[in-house]
Protein backbone atom coordinates (compact mmCIF):
# COMPACT_ATOMS: atom_id res chain seq x y z
CA UNK A 1 0.00 0.00 0.00
CA UNK A 2 1.44 3.30 -1.08
CA UNK A 3 0.55 6.41 0.91
CA UNK A 4 2.28 9.19 -0.98
CA UNK A 5 1.16 11.65 -3.65
CA UNK A 6 1.07 10.18 -7.13
CA UNK A 7 2.59 13.36 -8.55
CA UNK A 8 5.88 12.38 -6.87
CA UNK A 9 6.05 9.39 -9.22
CA UNK A 10 4.88 10.94 -12.48
CA UNK A 11 6.99 13.57 -14.26
CA UNK A 12 5.01 16.67 -15.11
CA UNK A 13 5.34 16.06 -18.85
CA UNK A 14 3.24 12.89 -18.79
CA UNK A 15 -0.29 13.33 -19.96
CA UNK A 16 -3.31 13.25 -17.68
CA UNK A 17 -4.51 10.17 -19.59
CA UNK A 18 -1.38 8.22 -18.66
CA UNK A 19 -1.69 9.39 -15.05
CA UNK A 20 -5.32 8.26 -14.96
CA UNK A 21 -4.36 4.82 -16.24
CA UNK A 22 -1.66 4.18 -13.65
CA UNK A 23 -3.21 6.03 -10.68
CA UNK A 24 -5.29 3.02 -9.52
CA UNK A 25 -2.10 1.00 -9.12
CA UNK A 26 -0.83 3.41 -6.48
CA UNK A 27 -4.07 4.72 -4.96
CA UNK A 28 -5.89 1.44 -4.34
CA UNK A 29 -5.26 -1.16 -1.64
CA UNK A 30 -2.40 -3.57 -2.35
CA UNK A 31 -4.77 -6.53 -2.61
CA UNK A 32 -8.42 -6.60 -3.66
CA UNK A 33 -9.50 -8.31 -0.44
CA UNK A 34 -7.30 -6.28 1.90
CA UNK A 35 -9.02 -4.82 4.96
CA UNK A 36 -8.20 -1.14 5.31
CA UNK A 37 -9.43 2.05 6.91
CA UNK A 38 -10.60 4.98 4.76
CA UNK A 39 -8.54 7.75 6.39
CA UNK A 40 -8.73 11.47 5.64
CA UNK A 41 -5.27 12.46 4.38
CA UNK A 42 -5.28 15.76 6.31
CA UNK A 43 -5.28 14.89 10.01
CA UNK A 44 -7.02 18.20 10.89
CA UNK A 45 -7.38 18.46 14.68
CA UNK A 46 -6.26 14.81 15.19
CA UNK A 47 -2.52 14.98 14.28
CA UNK A 48 -1.70 11.55 15.72
CA UNK A 49 -4.53 9.42 14.33
CA UNK A 50 -6.68 11.43 11.90
CA UNK A 51 -10.27 10.67 10.86
CA UNK A 52 -11.63 7.42 9.39
CA UNK A 53 -15.03 6.22 8.22
CA UNK A 54 -16.93 4.78 11.17
CA UNK A 55 -20.25 3.04 11.75
CA UNK A 56 -21.96 4.04 15.00
CA UNK A 57 -21.55 1.41 17.72
CA UNK A 58 -19.00 -1.30 18.47
CA UNK A 59 -18.60 -5.03 17.86
CA UNK A 60 -21.95 -6.69 17.25
CA UNK A 61 -23.85 -3.57 18.41
CA UNK A 62 -23.50 -1.55 15.22
CA UNK A 63 -26.28 0.90 14.35
CA UNK A 64 -26.82 0.57 10.61
CA UNK A 65 -29.86 2.80 10.13
CA UNK A 66 -28.14 6.15 10.82
CA UNK A 67 -25.60 8.02 8.66
CA UNK A 68 -21.98 6.96 8.48
CA UNK A 69 -19.62 9.47 10.09
CA UNK A 70 -15.92 10.18 10.54
CA UNK A 71 -14.36 9.27 13.89
CA UNK A 72 -10.77 9.47 14.97
CA UNK A 73 -9.04 6.41 13.55
CA UNK A 74 -8.66 3.39 15.77
CA UNK A 75 -5.34 1.61 16.28
CA UNK A 76 -6.67 -1.61 14.75
CA UNK A 77 -9.13 -2.86 12.15
CA UNK A 78 -12.54 -3.11 13.80
CA UNK A 79 -16.00 -4.13 12.55
CA UNK A 80 -17.13 -0.49 12.57
CA UNK A 81 -14.16 0.87 10.60
CA UNK A 82 -12.55 -1.93 8.52
CA UNK A 83 -13.60 -1.96 4.88
CA UNK A 84 -12.55 -3.26 1.50
CA UNK A 85 -12.34 -1.03 -1.57
CA UNK A 86 -13.48 -3.55 -4.17
CA UNK A 87 -12.53 -3.77 -7.83
CA UNK A 88 -16.11 -2.66 -8.62
CA UNK A 89 -15.61 0.58 -6.65
CA UNK A 90 -17.65 -0.46 -3.62
CA UNK A 91 -16.59 0.51 -0.12
CA UNK A 92 -17.63 -2.72 1.61
CA UNK A 93 -17.70 -3.28 5.39
CA UNK A 94 -17.40 -7.10 5.61
CA UNK A 95 -18.33 -7.56 9.28
CA UNK A 96 -21.85 -6.10 8.98
CA UNK A 97 -21.94 -6.86 5.21
CA UNK A 98 -22.91 -3.36 4.05
CA UNK A 99 -21.65 -0.87 1.48
CA UNK A 100 -21.08 2.87 1.79
CA UNK A 101 -24.08 4.48 0.08
CA UNK A 102 -24.72 8.06 -1.01
CA UNK A 103 -28.29 8.88 -0.02
CA UNK A 104 -30.40 10.00 -2.91
CA UNK A 105 -33.79 9.83 -4.54
CA UNK A 106 -32.95 9.22 -8.20
CA UNK A 107 -30.07 11.75 -7.87
CA UNK A 108 -27.67 12.73 -5.09
CA UNK A 109 -27.77 16.35 -3.96
CA UNK A 110 -24.90 18.26 -2.35
CA UNK A 111 -25.16 17.85 1.41
CA UNK A 112 -26.75 14.39 1.13
CA UNK A 113 -25.94 11.94 3.89
CA UNK A 114 -23.52 9.05 3.55
CA UNK A 115 -25.21 5.84 4.70
CA UNK A 116 -24.46 2.13 4.91
CA UNK A 117 -26.86 -0.23 3.17
CA UNK A 118 -26.76 -3.83 1.97
CA UNK A 119 -24.81 -3.88 -1.28
CA UNK A 120 -27.16 -3.77 -4.27
CA UNK A 121 -30.28 -3.19 -2.13
CA UNK A 122 -33.48 -2.86 -4.15
CA UNK A 123 -36.61 -1.47 -2.53
CA UNK A 124 -39.55 0.54 -3.89
CA UNK A 125 -38.25 4.03 -4.74
CA UNK A 126 -34.74 3.10 -3.56
CA UNK A 127 -32.18 1.21 -5.61
CA UNK A 128 -28.67 1.50 -4.28
CA UNK A 129 -26.71 0.13 -7.26
CA UNK A 130 -25.97 3.62 -8.64
CA UNK A 131 -25.29 5.02 -5.18
CA UNK A 132 -22.59 2.59 -4.01
CA UNK A 133 -19.75 2.82 -6.51
CA UNK A 134 -16.96 5.30 -5.93
CA UNK A 135 -13.87 6.24 -7.92
CA UNK A 136 -10.74 7.01 -5.89
CA UNK A 137 -9.38 9.98 -7.81
CA UNK A 138 -5.72 10.89 -8.20
CA UNK A 139 -6.18 13.77 -5.72
CA UNK A 140 -7.57 11.36 -3.11
CA UNK A 141 -11.24 12.27 -3.43
CA UNK A 142 -13.87 9.52 -3.41
CA UNK A 143 -16.28 10.55 -6.18
CA UNK A 144 -19.63 8.83 -6.66
CA UNK A 145 -19.29 7.13 -10.04
CA UNK A 146 -20.98 9.12 -12.80
CA UNK A 147 -21.73 12.10 -10.57
CA UNK A 148 -19.78 15.15 -9.46
CA UNK A 149 -20.18 14.66 -5.71
CA UNK A 150 -17.48 13.40 -3.35
CA UNK A 151 -17.42 12.16 0.23
CA UNK A 152 -16.30 14.94 2.60
CA UNK A 153 -16.04 15.53 6.33
CA UNK A 154 -17.66 18.51 8.00
CA UNK A 155 -15.64 21.56 8.99
CA UNK A 156 -16.42 21.08 12.70
CA UNK A 157 -15.66 18.29 15.17
CA UNK A 158 -17.10 17.47 18.57
CA UNK A 159 -16.57 14.97 21.36
CA UNK A 160 -18.13 11.53 21.66
CA UNK A 161 -18.87 9.39 24.72
CA UNK A 162 -15.12 9.27 25.37
CA UNK A 163 -13.32 12.50 26.22
CA UNK A 164 -10.40 11.48 23.99
CA UNK A 165 -12.48 10.84 20.84
CA UNK A 166 -13.85 13.25 18.22
CA UNK A 167 -16.30 12.87 15.34
CA UNK A 168 -17.34 14.79 12.21
CA UNK A 169 -20.25 14.44 9.81
CA UNK A 170 -19.79 12.87 6.39
CA UNK A 171 -21.72 14.23 3.43
CA UNK A 172 -21.71 14.25 -0.34
CA UNK A 173 -20.33 17.56 -1.61
CA UNK A 174 -19.48 19.00 -5.05
CA UNK A 175 -16.03 17.63 -5.86
CA UNK A 176 -14.74 20.83 -7.46
CA UNK A 177 -15.67 23.14 -4.60
CA UNK A 178 -15.06 21.09 -1.45
CA UNK A 179 -11.55 21.70 -0.05
CA UNK A 180 -9.16 18.75 -0.37
CA UNK A 181 -8.30 18.91 3.32
CA UNK A 182 -11.92 17.84 3.93
CA UNK A 183 -12.30 15.39 1.02
CA UNK A 184 -9.02 13.62 0.14
CA UNK A 185 -8.85 10.03 1.44
CA UNK A 186 -6.27 7.26 1.59
CA UNK A 187 -6.66 3.57 2.28
CA UNK A 188 -4.40 2.53 5.13
CA UNK A 189 -3.75 -0.36 7.47
CA UNK A 190 -3.16 0.74 11.08
CA UNK A 191 0.29 0.03 12.50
Amino acid sequence: MFNFPLQNLIPRFLSAAVAALIAPIFMSPAAADELVQARLIDRLDRPHDGYCFDILGVGTDLVLDVPLFAHNCKPGLTADSALIYTAKGELFFPQPKVCVTAFGVKTVLPGSAVMVEPCGRRAPFYRTSGLQKFDHLENGQLRLRGRDVCIAVGAESDGTYSTSDLWRVLSMEPCASVPLNLSAWEFSVPD
